[in-house]
């Protein structure tokens, strides 16, 4: 069977690479990926790894979207709601569906998050905007999907928190080397972060491409593990040899560290920053850490993970924090970049995400 043509919004992203990079590479699949920039390194990396094309244009255009869908098998979209703000990823998320449905995709796969604020039980304090837009929207996608499945069968790819936005900077989990002790400044309390590898992202959602009625209707919610501040200090400390702590702070303490005067600000940069609509920074990364904080030991339906399920999905997945800063270690060595304890280091740490690289500026 020839290559299936799988349509990506989101590719250079720090989740759409991985999965590029498991489709081609898999030899099953070409991608066709919406970008600003055909000539940025992450679209080159994005080529690298086998046949990828372009479509230069933006996620905010019926026209640049119908053209990434045309006569594409499959779809992976994950807009970037720090891009567009909450309202404006909403409204697009949507046309994309229908858009994908007009031009005749198969299957279509939205990069997810939890709707927190509903799984809460709509308590004001949980209201996360970058969660609870995606998760709105994907309600709606396996509600409509219940009509439209003979034409597109849908599923969600509901993620979380990188853990590599553990050992990169500008993040709200980045962390420091201070007095030789790797240290997070850290509002978590008691709670626990329900961490994902960006290399098992990638065979996840192949999992998905892979049999489109196993997909169809699913919600696959994913991570390592549920990590607490004594697992992710011992871990490191096991892996690297060095000391590591987490200092618990206050939760406008943290805001303060690392939004300083953006924090009330839209948590969406292109946003109109006069829209009542808008969540400042502070107000949704407010809600972010109290999820977190009453997510410890997989116990609460704002975060829950069915592990054995994922084990089964994938058997060789990372399962744990010392596993994930293991293999990090490892390939740091293999690749030239240094041992895990070396690239945390003040002037090595490097950047994870597409939105700190690009220090939160661009076009939708």
């Amino acid at each position: 069977m020839s290559p299936r043509l799988v349509a990506v919004v989101g590719a250079t992203g720090a989740q759409g690479i991985p999965v590029v990079r498991e489709l081609v590479q898999s030899g099953a699949y070409t991608v066709r990926a919406l970008t600003r920039d055909a000539n940025s390194t992450r679209f080159k990396e994005l080529q690298s790894y086998g046949p990828v094309e372009a479509v230069v244009g933006t996620f905010a255009s019926e026209a640049d979207l119908r053209a990434t869908f045309r006569g594409a098998w499959g779809a992976f979209v994950n807009i970037d709601g720090f891009n567009s703000g909450e309202k404006t990823e909403m409204f697009w998320t949507i046309r994309a569906y229908e858009l994908a449905i007009e031009e005749g995709v198969r299957l279509f796969v939205l990069g997810n998050l939890d709707y927190v604020y509903k799984k809460s039980g709509f308590k004001p304090e949980f209201r996360t905007g970058h969660y609870d837009g995606k998760g709105r929207i994907g309600e709606w996608i396996l509600q409509q999907n219940r009509d439209n499945q003979q034409r597109m069968k849908a599923a969600l790819f509901t993620t979380g928190p990188y853990m590599e936005m553990s050992i990169s900077k500008n993040t709200p989990f980045s962390v420091s080397v201070e007095n030789g002790v790797a240290t997070w400044r850290l509002p978590l309390n008691d709670g626990a972060v329900a961490f994902n590898s960006l290399d098992d992202c990638g065979y996840y959602v192949k999992w998905l491409f892979d049999d489109p009625e196993r997909a169809n209707g699913r919600d696959l919610a994913v991570a390592i593990d549920h990590v607490s501040a004594a697992d992710l200090t011992a871990a490191f400390e096991k892996v690297t040899g060095h000391p590591a702590r987490l200092v618990n702070v206050s939760l406008a303490e943290h805001l303060d560290q690392v939004w300083a005067l953006e924090a009330e600000k839209p948590a969406g940069y292109n946003a109109d920053p006069t829209d009542p609509a808008n969540l400042t920074l502070r107000q949704n990364f407010s809600g972010f850490w109290t999820c977190w904080q009453h997510s410890g030991g997989n116990k609460s339906e704002v975060s829950k993970r069915d592990y054995a399920l994922l084990d089964k999905i994938h058997p060789g997945r990372i399962r744990s924090a010392e596993d994930f800063f293991r293999r990090e270690d490892e390939k740091g060595i293999k690749n030239g970049q240094g041992s895990l304890w070396e690239r945390v280091q003040p002037g090595r740490i490097g950047h994870i995400l597409k939105i700190t690289e690009d220090e939160r500026t661009g076009k939708l």
